[in-house]
């Protein structure tokens, strides 16, 4: 088993050099091997006919409703979802220093109405991220496999390459705890608002992936934001970061920006999910309500809630049919 005790960062660095020098960062004479195994393939090279991933709702949506654990886990299931991609942040479902005990009341809560605590959203961005590695260890002995880190944003006063490389440094660092836990973490495409994200143009995320394990750093494709920054041109980009896919974001997109509801936009004109099943996908997809989800102006309820996410179920599932 696993040592599960926590270290301080001058400890864990020391215990991790060892590894490291050899697997935190991905050396290049293995990426066309990595390429054809991340994420896992299928057993046999013959692509399903039916292309059904679980499906986790990004429950950052429930937080205006202030849900109980139990009255989420109900939404959840009688939605007809499989699971949550929980928000462990600060603000979040659950706040990191309530990780170790509210984590595992809010996945109990989900099992007994079978359904699971499938991702986690988070703000880690480096190992000395307040109670980080709490975090991490709580979602790998819950089942988790991933977790999105935190966003990191531009700054104006430094070059973009030397950025870059000081978050790559960070990353080193995380790619070897989460070796050590078990765990993978992945960097979303985000577009720009207010402040520009790490990662948004998906050359830059490319360029901060490439040369991690995937199965330590990762990518979460998120195609809306693709979108939104890239046109057209998302298709490029997709296939040259998919050695480097782990998860997939699903959220509805008309461009210039803005989110709508599912079967409005433009995602189900796309090829995304054929590309994914070719891939041989099987992770959760983490779906993200970015509209207004009451729909013009009316009561947040409960049972809107429920309402909402089986109707975004319903569009999502036709996708998914026609892959």
């Amino acid at each position: 088993m696993q040592d599960a005790r926590f270290f301080s960062r001058r400890e864990f660095l020391a215990r991790a050099a060892l590894a490291t020098t050899t697997s935190a960062l991905w050396p290049r004479e293995l990426q066309s091997a990595a390429a054809a195994a991340a994420p896992p393939p299928p057993a046999a090279t013959v692509t399903p006919t039916v292309f059904d991933p679980p499906v986790a709702i990004f429950s950052k949506v429930y937080q205006a409703l202030h849900l109980t654990f139990d009255q989420a886990a109900e939404v959840t299931a009688e939605a007809g979802l499989d699971g949550v991609d929980c928000p462990v942040r600060p603000g979040g479902e659950i706040i990191p220093e309530r990780a170790s005990e509210d984590m595992p009341r809010y996945d109990e809560a989900l099992r007994r109405r079978k359904v699971r605590m499938l991702l986690l959203t988070t703000g880690i961005t480096h190992v000395e991220t307040p109670h980080a590695e709490t975090v991490l260890r709580t979602a790998r002995r819950l089942g988790v496999g991933y977790y999105r880190l935190g966003m990191k944003y531009h700054r104006a006063d430094q070059p973009v390459a030397e950025q870059v490389q000081a978050y790559k440094t960070h990353l080193k660092d995380l790619a070897a705890l989460n070796r050590q836990v078990g765990i993978c973490g992945v960097l979303q495409n985000h577009s720009p608002g207010s402040k520009r994200h790490f990662g948004g143009d998906l050359d830059e995320l490319y360029e901060l992936v490439k040369d991690f394990n995937p199965a330590e750093i990762g990518v979460a494709f998120d195609l809306g934001h693709a979108l939104i920054v890239h046109g057209d041109d998302w298709r490029r980009h997709f296939e040259r970061l998919q050695p480097h896919i782990r998860l997939a974001y699903v959220k509805d997109t008309l461009r210039p920006r803005r989110f709508v509801p599912f079967g409005e936009g433009e995602f189900g004109k796309t090829d995304y999910f054929t590309r994914l099943k070719k891939m041989g996908y099987r992770n959760p997809l983490s779906v993200h309500i970015e509209f207004d989800w009451a729909r013009h102006g009316g009561a947040r309820t409960t049972a809107g809630m429920v309402k909402s996410c089986r109707a975004t179920l319903d569009v999502l599932k036709r996708w998914l049919a026609q892959a």
